[in-house]
């Protein structure tokens, strides 16, 4: 028996398990094109002196990342733990350039582009496609691993 079986419903995660990071790698890949969409809503909002406002498609990535990263832990409770880290600092480093979008735009200097959130949500793509492309790497790593 597992001790977990009545605070989380496993049954129907085991079941889902194996397509998490699919649906984790999709998600990273929306999440950095709606950053790129987010950032020319938020210049032109800037050019024209109005408050930046979160872009709403960004959130919904922001926050499916969060839940299927959470979900991801049970599954492989490591990579689970480190890619929850990875897309927490994300999601910390977008409330902060967004606070500094808003800062640009009410000084009126000229928006710039989040490098923080850029760099963190390219570790989020690195490791979401290292875990779910592995196949397609293995026979050639397993080559340099000496048993």
């Amino acid at each position: 028996m597992d001790p977990l079986q009545f605070l989380v419903p496993l049954g129907w995660l085991s079941a889902v398990g194996p397509v998490l990071p699919y649906a984790i790698l999709v998600m990273a890949v929306a999440n950095l094109a709606t950053r790129h969409i987010a950032y020319r809503s938020h210049v032109e909002q800037g050019t024209d002196g109005d408050e930046v406002e979160p872009y709403t498609p960004h959130a919904f990535t922001n926050i499916g990342l969060v839940l299927l990263s959470f979900l991801f832990v049970p599954v492989a409770p490591v990579s689970g733990v480190i890619l929850s880290v990875l897309v927490i600092t994300m999601l910390v480093a977008d409330l902060f350039e967004l606070e500094a979008r808003n800062v640009e735009a009410r000084n009126d200097m000229p928006i710039e582009a989040p490098k923080s959130s850029i760099a963190a949500s390219l570790l989020v793509l690195v490791f979401a496609s290292y875990y779910a492309l592995w196949f397609l790497v293995a026979g050639i790593w397993n080559q340099f691993v000496v048993a």
